[in-house]
């Protein structure tokens, strides 16, 4: 008996499948019901403003801006990478549907995509929250009228920052850099061999087979010594590049600003190195990452996880669940007795007026806090008293505000699910984990609204 071929199967199809299956598109779906909801002449028009703002020239083909669009509100509603978000859109008919693609056979890849959101960036992304918001308070699914404020940590997706660990990164993406960042870039790579191997071979003793307080310091002081001296040399290599008279291209363009980046970066960082080693104490403003230096570390207090490395957010949660959000871009910026201003302010503006109730927990009370609210026009100022001053308002509007301020929490814990990735989000950059954290609170709010839409309509929203 003959050996049986491969693929297909041993009784072959009297005609070949089609490869071209036509299938209706469930109009329960929750991606067609979000499509016909959609003003979508009103989302371009703030799309494009947006974009027109940061283009330095407006030369060029248009972009396909209603594509584009969908293919964002498509990855806020649902966490996936650039790859799959291509990948549904080509193959998945809702998302088809979703983006207006259902009359062609063209669809975007993900390199378009990216970078139409590297293009709106955190900025972009919160104005089409914001319309998502006050879309849902038209449709009076969110009121305005009673806010509850909260600030957040988002974890950035980096190993542990010590030290050890710091120096380490440091000179294997300087060796990795600099062989392809140009002629003198090159060379300092080829001099600085011996120092990078004896690096690696101080970070393996250090982890595998240093024990003692007292070695492990004499190590990182070593390794500390070794890090200033390749600095050195890199600082050297660099000001020869910059002399050069042959340009850098292609990838070498983004080495070399890499290996400038890395250099800059262990300029600050160094010292703090340093000032650890004599003291024991951690600099003030200490770099966390490597490759991310905007962002810091954030004491939380959590009996599992007292520290957090990322950046913070604020968030406030209108009553009916929509969520708006603030990220800072260094730790002071919203701190709570900041942020219990900056939520009231913010309503402000996107809505005209002030909330008629509001609250927030202790951390953002204060008696000077509360009397400016009250000249904001907010009625009811439920800030949680610290020690034992008094409410505010009085007790059924307590209890009811302490309901609304506790709701804030699920809102928050459900932006860091797997769903919507807040935290950890796969990128390398403190822009566009601000894009993303505010693609997750988009896709929130739009999941919610369409729900709210579909019980209105008597319909179950499906997908």
């Amino acid at each position: 008996m003959g050996k049986q071929a491969r693929g297909g199967s041993r009784q072959p199809d009297l005609f070949p499948r089609s490869k071209r299956p036509t299938i209706p598109i469930d109009p329960n779906h929750r991606l067609v019901l979000l499509t016909e909801e959609i003003d979508w002449t009103e989302l371009e028009e703030r799309v494009e403003q947006i974009r027109m703002s940061k283009l330095k020239s407006a030369a060029g083909r248009p972009p396909h801006l209603r594509v584009l669009i969908g293919a964002l509100l498509l990855k806020a509603t649902r966490d996936v990478t650039w790859r799959e978000a291509e990948d549904l859109i080509r193959y998945y008919a809702p998302a088809r549907y979703l983006c207006g693609l259902t009359e062609t056979e063209w669809s975007p890849d993900h390199t378009t995509l990216h970078d139409f959101a590297v293009l709106l960036g955190e900025e972009g992304v919160k104005l089409i929250n914001e319309y998502a918001v006050k879309w849902a308070v038209d449709e009076k699914l969110a009121d305005p009228s009673v806010v509850v404020g909260d600030t957040t940590a988002q974890e950035a997706a980096i190993p542990y920052p010590n030290e050890m660990s710091l120096m380490a990164a440091f000179m294997g993406s300087v060796g990795r850099a600099a062989r392809r960042g140009g002629t003198a870039l090159k060379a300092f790579a080829d001099k600085a061999v011996a120092k990078f191997k004896s690096a690696k071979e101080k970070i393996r003793r250090y982890r595998l087979f240093t024990k003692t307080k007292k070695a492990r310091r004499k190590l990182l002081a070593e390794m500390a010594s070794m890090v200033e001296a390749t600095q050195g040399q890199l600082g050297r290599a660099l000001q020869e590049a910059s002399a050069a008279t042959r340009p850098i291209t292609k990838y070498g363009k983004v080495a070399h600003a890499k290996a400038v980046q890395l250099h800059e970066t262990m300029k600050k960082l160094l010292p703090q190195i340093r000032y650890w080693l004599k003291t024991g104490r951690v600099a003030v403003d200490k770099i966390v990452s490597l490759h991310i230096p905007e962002l810091y570390s954030i004491v939380r207090g959590k009996v599992s996880k007292p520290v957090e490395f990322g950046l913070s957010w604020g968030i406030t949660r209108l009553r009916g669940g929509f969520l708006l959000a603030t990220m800072a871009w260094n730790r002071r910026e919203l701190v709570d007795t900041k942020f219990v201003m900056r939520a009231v302010d913010d309503c402000i503006a996107l809505f005209g007026k002030p909330p008629r109730a509001y609250a927030y927990d202790r951390g953002g009370h204060s008696l000077e806090n509360v009397a400016e609210l009250k000249k904001k026009g907010v009625q009811e100022v439920g800030l949680a008293p610290r020690g034992r001053v008094a409410w505010a308002v009085a007790e059924p509007v307590k209890e009811r505000l302490v309901r609304e301020r506790a709701l804030i929490e699920a809102g928050i814990g459900t932006l860091k699910t797997n769903k919507y990735g807040f935290n950890r989000p796969r990128t390398r950059s403190a822009e566009m984990m601000g894009a993303y954290g505010q693609l997750a609170v988009l896709g929130f709010n739009l999941n919610k609204l369409v729900r709210g839409l579909a019980t209105r309509n008597e319909m179950v929203a499906l997908g």
